[in-house]
């Protein structure tokens, strides 16, 4: 048996209880309200997590890249949205690989240049690509605009005969940026109206469109209840972080992931622990809004603020004095989960402080 504390340092920690307690969540929001559940799994880039989800109920995985979904179809993920723009001839050519592996493949569209692109990539194959469009639902980084452009997108794919329009969907990132908790119910219903009267409008053009999808950890749990939406695809939800707790979405308490750190050093007004900005990362706040104080939430010593990281050194500010001392070891709940796990090849999955088991960071550094 091996307790945590006696693990070297700096190591990703994964909490079983609060994983399974957070997937539960997810899975029964989503049959309360009688919508799909398709996690993304940019957040935790693990095979064995994405199919936990799928035991408790989701029909599939979003990635960020082709690189992740290739991970995850080798996994045995065999529906998967790819939510990202894609047009690049050798990424198509990726994608006629997955086809042929059988994968349930959607693809992201948001302009009549890349349908082309696509269309051509799949012109001498045998295959039929789904499509979902992605409209801009306020974050304005990709997606075409709401109503009348998602139509005159639509009418574009239906004249290309090899894709098929099956979803619209997006993702209100900006979620992030909200400075109270009813800012965040205020774009969860927008963006979830975004969606359900861009299908609307397609449908009345005499486009069906059968799935409606929204994200975001943030406002799922708003824009999940809006009348028309079929799917949500929460990602950080399975693991939260200080900056969805920052954001009031949850509690320090359900944060599911931490990095384990060892003091290094103990000076006048300071302490250094084993873990810098290569694990931590830099994040402070994602879309423009510091909902966070330093660069982690250390457990049990809020006389302790992360002030400060260098590349391997984490720099902790004594607010008060502390009972910390010299090798001494810490839990850490990262500012953003999903960054901080690309740093790392595998979990410690633990439980009441005992280790159960390690799981590989399947998809780590997948960015193609």
């Amino acid at each position: 048996m091996t307790i945590i504390r006696a693990i070297d340092t700096p190591t990703l920690l994964l909490d079983h209880q609060k994983l399974l307690k957070n997937i539960t969540d997810i899975a029964n929001f989503a049959k309360e309200q009688g919508v799909s559940y398709r996690p993304h799994i940019k957040t935790h880039k693990s095979v064995k997590i994405a199919q936990l989800q799928v035991e408790a109920g989701a029909v599939g995985v979003t990635t960020a890249k082709i690189s992740e979904a290739e991970v995850m179809a080798a996994g045995g993920i065999k529906d998967i949205l790819i939510a990202y723009p894609i047009s690049s001839p050798d990424k198509i050519n990726r994608i006629i690989k997955l086809l042929q592996k059988g994968v349930q493949l959607k693809v992201s569209v948001d302009n009549t240049e890349s349908i082309g692109y696509l269309q051509k990539g799949l012109e001498h194959t045998p295959y039929t690509l789904e499509v979902w469009i992605k409209v801009n639902s306020g974050l304005n980084r990709c997606g075409v605009e709401p109503g009348q452009e998602a139509v005159q997108i639509a009418k574009a794919i239906m004249s290309h005969s090899k894709l098929k329009l099956c979803g619209i969907f997006t993702h209100a990132g900006h979620s992030y940026a909200a400075k109270s908790y009813d800012e965040i119910e205020a774009i969860g219903n927008q963006e979830g109206f975004s969606v359900v009267d861009s299908a609307n409008e397609c449908e009345k053009a005499g486009i069906q469109i059968p799935i409606r999808s929204v994200g975001s950890t943030p406002t799922y749990k708003i824009s999940g209840k809006v009348p028309g939406v079929t799917e949500i695809r929460p990602g950080n939800a399975v693991f939260f972080d200080a900056i969805q707790a920052g954001l009031g979405v949850t509690s320090i308490e359900n944060c599911a992931l931490t990095l384990l750190a060892t003091v290094v050093g103990i000076y006048k007004n300071h302490i250094i622990i084993d873990t810098g900005s290569k694990s931590l990362c830099l994040d402070k706040g994602a879309h423009g809004n510091q909902t966070v104080s330093g660069f982690g939430h250390i457990i049990g010593h809020t006389e302790v603020l992360l002030d400060r990281l260098s590349e391997e050194h984490g720099v902790g500010i004594l607010l008060h004095e502390t009972n910390l001392a010299l090798n001494d070891k810490v839990q850490i709940i990262p500012n953003h989960a999903c960054t901080v796990v690309n740093q790392f090849n595998e979990y410690v999955v633990h439980e009441n402080g005992i280790v159960l088991d390690v799981w590989k960071v399947d998809a780590r550094g997948m960015v193609m």
